[in-house]
C-alpha cells in the first residue's frame, strides 16, 4: 500500500515538473522562437532572395528590446561560402548612397585577380564581367558591370524581386542561380552629412524607382523635398524635410519594405514601422554573404577575400579625411542629424559589432592576419 502511494506521489511530482517546464518554455519562447535557425545568406533559383522567416511574424520586432552588446551564433560568424565563379553563382552588390560603394564597386571590376578579368573599355563606366569560357554568362551584378538594371541605387526590396528576371534577360535564358548579396555601410552621421553635401552640389537621384510589391510609390506616399534640384540647400533646410530619404537611409535600403506596407505609412504606427524596419535590416544584413565598413577598408578587403576566396590585385586605401569629416556643424545640428538617423545608428552599432566579431574569429585561424589588416581607422 505504501509503495502504491509512493508511486502515485512520484508520478504526480514528475507530471508537475513537466507541466511547469512546458509553461515556462511557452512563456520564454513563444512560437518556438528559441529553436535555432541557421542563417541563410544565399538565394537560390529564379525567385530571388526569399523573405526570411522573422520568427513567425513582424510582431517579434515590436517586442525586441534594444541592446548594446550582441551575441551571435557560430553559423553567423563563420563566412566561408562556396562561391563558384565558373558555375551559376552571382555576386549582387547593393550600393547605398555615400557609403564608399563607388570605390568598392570599382575594385570589383578593375582590381580583381581573376582567370578572366572584367573587360573595361577606356571612357566607359561599365565593364564586362563574364565567367571563364563563356561569352554571355555574368558573375557580378553591380553598377559597374550590369549598370542600374533594377533602378538607380536599387534597395534590398527592389533587388530581391528584380535580379533573377533581369539576369535571365541579360543572359538570354532562364537559369537556376545562386545569388550572393553584399553591401558596404558607413557611420551614419558622416554618411548623412556627405549626402547633404552631395545634394547641395546638385545630386537628386530623381530617377530612382523605389519599387515595392510591384509598383512605385505615389506622390502622396513619397512627396519630394524639392522641384528640379536642391542645389545650395543648407543643412537646416535639409533636415527639416520630413520626406527626406537621407534619413535612416541604410536601414530602409536593407529592410524588406513589404513588411510595413512599402511607402504607405498608414499601415502601422511610426514606432511599429521603425522597429519592424530595423529588425528586418539587421536580419538581412546578418544573412548577406558579406558586408564591409567604409571606416575599415583593409579589414573589409580581407574579409571579402576570405569569404569568396578571391583576391584583389592592389590593397585598399584608408582615407584619413573626407568632406563630411571637415564639415563644421553646431551641436544642435549634430543632435538633429542623430535623431533623424537613430535607426541607422543602432544598425551600424550592430553591424560594427558583428563585423569585428567575424574578424576576431578569422584571426584565430590565420597567423598572417595582422600582415593583411594592420591599419588606422580613418577620420570619418
Amino acid at each position: 500500500m505504501a509503495e502504491k502511494q509512493w508511486l502515485k506521489a512520484s508520478i504526480g511530482v514528475v507530471l508537475g515538473v513537466l507541466t511547469f517546464g512546458l509553461m515556462t518554455y511557452q512563456y520564454l519562447c513563444p512560437g518556438n522562437s528559441c529553436i535555432s535557425r541557421p542563417d541563410r545568406y544565399v538565394a537560390y533559383g529564379g525567385g530571388g532572395l526569399d523573405r526570411p522567416d522573422y520568427a513567425g511574424s513582424a510582431g517579434r520586432y515590436l517586442q525586441e528590446p534594444r541592446r548594446k552588446k550582441y551575441t551571435f551564433r557560430t553559423s553567423t560568424l563563420d563566412r566561408d561560402v562556396d562561391f563558384n565563379i565558373s558555375g551559376n553563382d552571382v555576386i549582387v552588390f547593393l550600393h547605398m548612397q555615400k557609403t564608399g560603394g563607388t570605390t568598392f564597386g570599382r575594385h570589383l571590376v578593375k582590381n580583381m585577380d581573376l582567370e578572366r578579368p572584367c573587360y573595361c573599355r577606356r571612357g566607359q563606366k561599365r565593364c564586362q564581367c563574364l565567367r571563364p569560357g563563356t561569352d554571355r554568362d555574368i558573375w557580378l551584378f553591380s553598377r559597374f558591370s550590369t549598370g542600374w538594371s533594377c533602378g538607380l541605387h536599387a534597395d534590398w526590396t527592389e533587388l530581391k524581386d528584380c535580379v533573377p528576371e533581369m539576369m535571365d534577360k541579360k543572359e538570354k535564358q532562364p537559369k537556376k542561380r545562386r545569388y550572393f548579396y553584399i553591401t558596404m555601410l558607413r557611420e551614419p552621421v558622416a554618411r548623412y552629412l556627405s549626402e547633404w553635401r552631395h545634394v547641395q552640389r546638385g545630386a537628386t537621384w530623381k530617377t530612382s524607382r523605389h519599387m515595392c510589391d510591384g509598383r512605385m510609390p505615389t506622390d502622396k506616399e513619397l512627396p519630394s523635398c524639392f522641384d528640379d534640384n536642391w542645389v545650395g540647400v543648407g543643412l537646416d533646410e535639409f533636415t527639416d524635410c520630413p520626406w527626406n530619404l537621407a534619413n535612416n537611409r541604410q536601414t530602409r535600403m536593407l529592410a524588406d519594405l513589404s513588411l510595413v506596407g512599402c511607402y504607405n505609412t498608414s499601415r502601422v504606427t511610426q514606432e511599429q514601422r521603425n522597429r519592424i524596419l530595423l529588425g528586418s535590416a539587421k536580419t538581412n544584413l546578418r544573412r548577406m554573404a558579406f558586408f564591409g565598413l567604409t571606416e575599415f577598408q583593409k579589414k573589409s578587403q580581407y574579409m571579402f577575400e576570405r569569404t569568396f576566396k578571391l583576391k584583389f590585385v592592389e590593397s585598399f586605401e584608408q582615407v584619413n579625411g573626407t568632406t563630411a569629416g571637415r564639415t563644421p556643424i553646431t551641436d544642435d545640428q549634430k543632435r538633429k542629424v542623430e535623431e533623424l538617423n537613430s535607426l541607422d545608428i543602432e544598425l551600424y552599432d550592430y553591424a560594427k559589432d558583428l563585423f569585428l566579431q567575424r574578424l576576431e574569429r578569422l584571426k584565430q585561424s590565420d597567423p598572417d592576419y595582422y600582415d593583411y589588416v594592420d591599419e588606422e581607422v580613418g577620420n570619418w
